[in-house]
């Protein structure tokens, strides 16, 4: 169950699958827009948990990558969580509470998504339910168990929103943050990042605990206290842990290069993911895991 641990929340997003080639032509919804998805969004989730329609519902009526919303303290949601609190109406019954861009256009700094990280062809829109306990546990309980295999969007959420953003939509469906951490490591394993899932998803969930990446042939990383140390070989260095004893100098010079991008797709995938990253210097005679230790 993806809550919060400070109240009772269960934490998902709209996730919208892009046309090849597509670009969303808008970042966040008006706000009559928003209302709208939001609405919809709520119908939807309710037919695989009744139990929504007495939540709160709060939406961003903007997308981000999902690796925004995969943030240690799930930033996007607690941004939600704030304004939710600050929202009127509390004690009036469930609300709808959507928020989008203000009335000249401009897009409030909660809903402002990194530049950086736009050009993915997945995009996500957060969503917080909050409520009583019961509630809550009940709800989502039974999202966590449906959502991943069932959750499509209805024909009409999806045409909203691909008429509001602009956007070339191929599909649209619910998923809980955990299901998104799920479809996230699948894909990570494809794309040959597998073996730095685990140390993410220790971020994630249990952030004060350690996690290394120590697997020869992928660079060495040691993940504590919110961050992520990355060693730092001097040529020399990787050569006594990497290289092996039948490989030319050439060869030894490619090697090098290409475990050197691999350094640095491994720290900007950790960056997107709001993991800081520190590379730490391991000169060739000092043991690199007591440098990353140090």
């Amino acid at each position: 169950m993806t809550r919060s641990t400070t109240s009772p929340v269960v934490m998902g997003v709209m996730a919208l699958e892009l046309a090849a080639g597509s670009t969303p032509r808008r970042a966040a919804l008006s706000a009559a827009d928003a209302s709208g998805l939001a609405e919809k969004l709520g119908r939807d989730l309710a037919t695989h948990a009744p139990q929504v329609r007495d939540l709160d519902l709060v939406f961003a009526g903007a997308h981000f990558d999902p690796a925004e919303a995969l943030r240690p303290g799930w930033p996007l949601h607690q941004r939600l969580r704030e304004l939710h609190q600050r929202a009127p109406g509390r004690g009036d019954g469930a609300r709808v509470i959507a928020f989008g861009a203000d009335d000249t256009g401009d897009i409030p700094m909660p809903l402002q998504a990194d530049d950086g990280l736009r050009g993915g062809l997945l995009r996500v829109l957060p969503f917080v339910l909050s409520g009583d306990v019961p509630a809550v546990e009940a709800v989502a309980e039974r999202l966590e168990s449906v959502l991943l295999e069932t959750g499509m969007a209805q024909a009409d959420t999806a045409l909203l929103a691909q008429t509001a953003f602009g956007a070339q939509i191929e599909h649209a469906r619910y998923m809980t943050l955990h299901d998104l951490a799920a479809m996230t490591a699948m894909q990570y394993d494809h794309g040959g990042l597998g073996a730095l899932w685990p140390v993410i998803e220790t971020a994630l969930m249990a952030p004060t605990e350690e996690a290394w990446l120590d697997a020869v042939p992928e660079p060495l990383l040691r993940y504590a206290s919110g961050e992520v140390h990355i060693a730092l070989f001097e040529p020399m260095a990787w050569r006594a842990r990497y290289a092996t004893q039948e490989a030319t100098d050439e060869r030894l010079e490619r090697a090098y290069q290409h475990f050197q991008a691999r350094q640095q797709q491994i720290a900007a995938v950790l960056e997107a993911h709001g993991i800081p990253v520190t590379f730490a210097h391991c000169p060739a005679k000092a043991d690199a895991r007591d440098t990353l230790q140090s």
